[in-house]
This record gives C-alpha cells, sequence and structure tokens, in this order.
C-alpha cells in the first residue's frame, strides 16, 4: 500500500485540495518477426498492404493459428513485473464495428488473462519511490490504421498493422500525480526493453497508454473516471493528466457530475476533448474463441522463461550499488537504459581494478560521456568513445600516470581523434610528474616568490588552494596533485 498523498501532489481548487486518481492502460507492441495469429511480417514502414495475409484480412474460412514466441514474450514480461502467471488462459472475441478491423471483432482476453497480478517499484525525482501494482496483462491483436489525408473524399485503410501482436497491461488506480505516471510509463518501458519484449518506441506507436484519471476529495471515495485514448509520449501523458484533472475539478467545484467518457489528447491546443461514451465490457458482447484452444503451459515451460530472463533493472542497480559503491543516484541513470548499462558493464570489463575504480568510472561515463553526448545529439550507441578507450583513462588515472585535468585534455583527443589512450599518453608526454624532486623545485620557487601569500596561507590555511593552482599551473598540471599537496603542507607548516 502507498503511503498517503504528500499535500505538495494535491490540487487546489476553489473549494479546498483534490486528489488525482490516475490507471493507466498501457499497449505494447511484441517483439516478434511475425503476427499474433498469422505469418505475416511485423516490420515497421511497409508500403500500405504489403503485410497482410489471408487470416490478417479476414477472408472467409481463414483460421487463426497462435503464435508460440508472442506467447513466451507475454510469459516472460509478466516474470519481469513479478507476476502471476496463469496456467491456462483462453482468447475470448471482442464485438465493434470499425473500417479497419476486417473480422468485426478484436481477438483479445477477457476473464482469463495470460498473466496475473504483479508489481513496478517506481523511483520518482524527488528520491521517493512508489509501487503500481499490476492488474493484468493479456494478449491481443491490433487493429489496421485509417488514412483519412490521401483523398478529399474517401478515408483509405492500411492492414499492415492488422492482427499484429499487444500486450495489453493494466495497472491499478496507484498514481496520484502526473509525475508518478510518468515515471510509471518510463520505468515500464525500461523493463520491457531490457527483457526485449518490446523495443517501447513511441514514435513508431510501439507503446500506446490509455490514461484513466478521476479526481476526488483526499481520501474519499473514487470518483467517476474518464479514459483519454492512444496517448503516445510521455511528455503528453503529463500534459493530458494535468489538463484532464483541472477539468474535472472545474465540473465539481460548479456542482456538475463527470460523464464517463473516452476522451482524446490533442497535443497542439493542450487539452482533451470528448470521444465518445465510456462502454462497458458487456457492450462488446465478449464470448470464448471458438477457433482457438486455451493456452495451458506447464511449471516446467514457466521455470525455463524464468531462468533465462535477463538482470533487470532493479537488481542491477543494487549490483552497482552493492559491488561498486556507487550512489542510488548514478546507478539509477545508468540503469534507465539497457544500452547505457551494457555500456559501463563493458568500461568495467576493461578495468584492471573493477573494486577501485567501479565508482570513478561512473563519473566518467555519467558526467563525462554523457554529458558530451547530450551537447553533441549522439546517442551512446554511436559514441565516437568506446568502453575500452574509457576504461584505459580510467585506468591511467587509478594508476596515478595521469592526473583528473590531464584525463580531461586526453579525453577531448581521443573524442575528436580516436587512438589508443595509453599510447596516446606516451606519443604526446602527458604523464603527471610523480618525481618528487621536481615538483620540489617548483613548490620552492613559488614559496620563495612569494612571502605575503605564505604568510596569509598559514594564518589561513585554506588560502593554501592559491599555491596548489600556481604549482600546477607552472608545471602545466602534470604535477601529482596529491604530492603538490603533502609538499606545500611540509613547506608551509600547516
Amino acid at each position: 500500500m502507498n503511503a498517503p498523498v504528500k499535500p505538495s501532489k494535491l490540487i487546489k481548487g476553489a473549494t479546498g485540495d483534490w486528489e488525482i486518481v490516475i490507471g493507466l492502460e498501457i499497449h505494447a507492441q511484441v517483439t516478434s518477426n511475425a503476427k499474433l495469429f498469422s505469418g505475416a511480417s511485423t516490420e515497421f514502414g511497409g508500403e500500405p498492404n504489403t503485410h497482410v495475409s489471408l487470416v490478417d484480412a479476414a477472408m472467409p474460412g481463414m483460421l487463426p493459428v497462435i503464435n508460440e514466441v508472442c506467447v513466451s514474450q507475454a510469459v516472460r514480461t509478466g516474470l519481469g513485473l513479478k507476476a502471476q502467471i496463469n496456467r491456462r488462459s483462453t482468447f475470448d472475441r471482442k464485438n465493434y464495428f470499425y473500417p479497419d478491423l476486417p473480422q468485426g471483432y478484436q481477438i483479445s482476453q477477457y476473464k482469463s488473462p495470460i498473466v496475473g497480478e504483479g508489481e513496478v517499484i517506481v523511483e520518482l525525482s524527488d528520491g521517493d519511490s512508489i509501487t503500481v501494482g499490476i492488474e493484468r496483462l493479456h494478449l491481443e491483436q491490433d487493429a489496421g490504421k485509417l488514412l483519412h489525408d490521401q483523398s478529399p473524399t474517401m478515408s483509405f485503410v492500411d492492414l499492415n498493422r492488422s492482427g499484429v501482436a499487444l500486450m495489453e497491461i493494466v495497472s491499478k488506480p496507484d498514481m496520484r500525480s502526473a509525475e508518478q505516471a510518468q515515471a510509471y510509463v518510463s520505468k515500464l518501458r525500461t523493463i520491457l526493453r531490457y527483457l526485449g519484449t518490446c523495443d517501447g518506441d513511441m514514435e513508431k506507436g510501439s507503446l500506446r497508454a490509455d490514461v484513466n484519471v478521476s479526481v476526488r476529495k483526499p481520501g474519499g471515495p473514487l470518483g467517476t473516471r474518464c479514459e483519454i485514448k492512444n496517448v503516445n509520449s510521455i511528455r503528453f501523458i503529463g500534459q493530458a493528466i494535468d489538463y484532464e484533472a483541472r477539468r474535472q475539478i472545474g465540473i465539481l467545484e460548479d456542482g456538475g457530475s463527470i460523464d464517463q467518457e473516452t476522451r482524446l489528447y490533442d497535443p497542439g491546443k493542450g487539452e482533451t476533448r470528448s470521444m465518445r461514451s465510456k462502454e462497458e465490457a458487456h457492450d462488446y458482447r465478449y464470448f470464448p474463441d471458438p477457433d482457438l484452444l486455451p493456452l495451458e503451459f506447464s511449471e516446467a515451460y514457466v521455470a525455463k522463461l524464468k531462468a533465462e530472463l535477463p538482470e533487470l533493472p532493479d537488481e542491477k542497480k543494487a549490483r552497482f550499488i552493492g559491488d561498486f559503491g556507487l550512489t542510488p543516484y548514478d546507478a539509477g541513470v545508468l540503469v534507465s537504459e539497457r544500452e547505457s548499462a551494457d555500456f559501463f558493464e563493458a568500461v568495467l570489463a576493461g578495468l584492471a581494478d573493477k573494486l577501485r575504480d567501479g565508482k570513478l568510472a561512473a563519473n566518467w561515463v555519467i558526467n563525462e560521456l554523457f554529458g558530451r553526448l547530450n551537447k553533441e545529439g549522439h546517442g551512446i550507441t554511436s559514441s565516437p568513445v568506446s568502453a575500452p578507450q574509457i576504461a584505459a583513462i580510467v585506468d591511467l588515472i587509478g594508476e596515478e600516470v595521469i592526473s583528473g585535468k590531464i584525463a580531461k585534455d586526453l579525453f577531448e583527443i581521443v573524442w575528436t581523434e580516436g587512438g589508443d589512450p595509453r599510447e596516446l599518453v606516451e606519443a604526446r608526454g602527458m604523464k603527471q610528474v610523480t618525481d618528487l624532486g621536481a615538483i620540489e623545485k617548483v613548490v620552492d620557487d613559488i614559496i620563495a616568490a612569494n612571502p605575503d601569500k605564505v604568510a596569509q596561507a598559514q594564518a589561513k590555511p585554506a588560502l593554501m588552494g592559491w599555491f596548489v593552482g600556481q604549482v600546477m599551473k607552472s608545471s602545466g598540471g602534470k604535477a601529482n596533485p596529491k604530492s603538490v599537496n603533502d609538499l606545500l603542507k611540509s613547506k608551509l607548516g600547516i
């Protein structure tokens, strides 16, 4: 059970505070080469109606055949959500008419879904976390797509998407702010990507959200909800929730009531608008699909899929914190995308001493590399600096061959020119000076030239930093900073 809502999360209305209640239905396209009930391709971007089988087009006498890959992907997703895997599940027909639904019904799951209750732990920007319950996950086929901009008088139908496998992941109404809902979708997408069960590409429609929003007085009974259909970006999810909550509060405070309905979010206007009154389950006249046998799983089948799961974000984050002393924030940044975590793991693999330098490696990956990638508009997969190169730079720092300042200069060279960091340090004379005799001479010269500063530093030891800066400047940044500090403390009597 989540903690009571913080006052800062409540919305102030004319008659007092209001609490938002949010539940999400995520439609995630299953990663599979073929559709749920046919062998047609699921590849994105084909010419209209080129990835369509006779089954997808609902030709007379065509029977659906279940795609086992889609089934295993759904089970793996359920396991990744720590959810109950139902050993027996059935497919149902959900009846409604739409021009891009050739059968006149959608094959879905109603009473007996493939996956039951689970949970997702969601970290928030303020350091808190919430647990969002998963109600169910079921498999269903996608509809086609209507194209309204090809002709002034007609709409065209593209059935390429018809029959593509979707996982509908239904949350419990456990979220209380737009930020919580956005963080939940982001975390869920990360889990799906780690599992390899959905690519999470919202721009291509691989992940879409139906957002259920209601408002109530804090702790009061649940209000009437409205569903905002097919929101396809995390930013729009937040905007839609904020607008819809304030719209409902305005109606209730004016003495009106909320109609249960389906709405659409218009990003251009920043508002939701009514689409249709909300259907109930009986409106769809669900009944078991007579062409499909129930799915039945053995314990051994589920156990095998569970044993083959990759390490998921929460476990990876805990390992990074426990094994390498990373802060929860740094570990969270590194595991937020599978590619970022894989890159960091590759850096660790190249370190001479993982335990000693793991935290330093994290700092370099997050601050230097990610910072530069963001600035230049690169993703981690197109980084000009490889994991072995970062590992070599971190090793050179750990071995005290170069200082942190020299390392930044070295990183710049590797970014722009490439090359082996160790060879570059040798060829360009970038090694830091660790010869105490050489450093001592520089220290002595600077102390002798600045007697007034010596007196000030002896009276106020914090001013020793000025001397450190002068020595480093005089040595071209190559003096070992620790040796410089030790010598100055000794010479100045601090």
